[in-house]
């Protein structure tokens, strides 16, 4: 191996590490809240158990707790009670079998058969069926065969759920905040992804284009994340008085989600369009890159209004210049390549214009009239 390829492969090594420890960062700074709800809950719910309590060996409420909220911000209230449910559960069938017919293998097996079967009477969420399934194997491996019933493990496993949802209620994650960090990449990636294939269709570069298609199916699991904590921050925001405030603000959000997705799978297609494009050797309408540019610009503007430092209009404008750019492209080429290429464009266009509030008429009726705009230019 070459100097100069030494050189490289440490260079790409180098790039590869800080874009881990950026990534590392940035999940340190979304979760960092939650990290300190989940030990502050683990840490009082085990002083409850066993001092206020006087309780012996109160590991279930520290553990309830730590299952209750994690690293998860969604839906922390039912998870607290359902890991309560399931804890009840786990403990009565497992103490009750264990007194029957002792502790073993097999016991482990039974127990663990009847627990999730109970769980399943009650409910089929994954959460209530396998923590009834694991306090159960707690109970057959802590207690001896010549225990009795204690009802401690029980109430520890109420007092963790219930410090839980205290410590959720009192001391919210923003939610605001919450949405706000999980929108904007994908916004980000999304216009850098635009910019790309602008790049790509202007100097006629294949691998370019390629390479465009190949980010954009990676932005399908942030789209995921994004829902996810749009559907986190409604429930905070309802259930904490000190949140409601951000409910409003979550409507932007929430009105722009599909709309956000369909985006993306709009550009995705544009990526492969312009890659099959490339790759046939069409000619690439003259337009059509400052087209993509423009839709480019309207995706960061539509991240500017959703967090609430820009007016919708910025965004409309540029959606609209870039539907106008593409329409006008039609007039000279009528073949299927440019045509699939104008129509995600303007598809496109036509989601931004109705993540920023129009319905779909006034959408459609603003696009027609950009439209004709391009028309009566020609």
């Amino acid at each position: 191996m070459g100097p100069d390829m030494a050189e490289t492969g440490t260079a790409s090594a180098a790039r590869a590490l800080r874009r881990r420890l950026a990534e590392g960062a940035r999940r340190l700074r979304n979760h960092g809240w939650a990290v300190v709800q989940t030990s502050a809950a683990a840490g009082l719910a085990y002083f409850v158990a066993a001092f206020l309590l006087g309780n012996d060996q109160p590991f279930f409420a520290p553990i309830a707790a730590v299952i209750s909220l994690g690293l998860t911000i969604g839906q922390r209230g039912r998870r607290a009670f359902e890991t309560s449910i399931g804890v009840a559960l786990g403990l009565v069938v497992a103490d009750l079998l264990v007194l029957a017919i002792g502790t073993g293998p097999i016991q482990i097996t039974a127990v663990v058969a009847l627990a999730m079967a109970a769980a399943l009477m009650i409910g089929e969420r994954t959460l209530l069926v396998n923590q009834a399934a694991i306090s159960a194997i707690l109970v057959i491996v802590l207690q001896s065969p010549e225990g009795s019933f204690s009802p401690d493990r029980l109430i520890n496993a109420l007092v963790g759920g219930g410090v839980a949802l205290a410590i959720n209620y009192l001391f919210p994650v923003d939610p605001e905040r919450v949405v706000r960090r999980s929108a904007r990449p994908i916004l980000e990636e999304l216009a850098a992804l635009l910019e790309e294939i602008a790049r790509a269709l202007e100097s006629g570069d294949r691998e370019r284009a390629e390479r465009a298609l190949l980010k954009a199916r990676e932005i399908d699991d942030r789209v995921r994340g994004f829902e996810e904590a749009l559907a986190a921050g409604y429930e905070t925001a309802r259930l904490s008085p000190t949140r409601r405030r951000a409910l409003k603000h979550l409507e932007l959000y929430a009105g722009a989600r599909t709309r956000i997705d369909l985006a993306v799978i709009n550009t995705r297609v544009l990526a492969r369009g312009a890659a099959n494009a490339l790759r046939r050797g069409d000619g690439v309408p003259a337009g059509l890159p400052e087209a993509v540019r423009e839709l480019a610009r309207s995706v960061r503007a539509l991240a500017g209004y959703l967090e609430g430092s820009a007016e919708p209009e910025e965004a409309r404008r540029h959606a609209l210049r870039a539907a106008r750019g593409a329409t006008a492209i039609l007039r000279e080429r009528h073949d299927l390549a440019a045509s699939v290429l104008v129509g995600q464009v303007r598809s496109e266009a036509v989601d931004i214009l109705r993540s920023t509030g129009m319905d779909q008429a006034s959408a459609l009726a603003a696009l027609e009239e950009a439209a004709g705009r391009a028309s009566e230019v020609g």
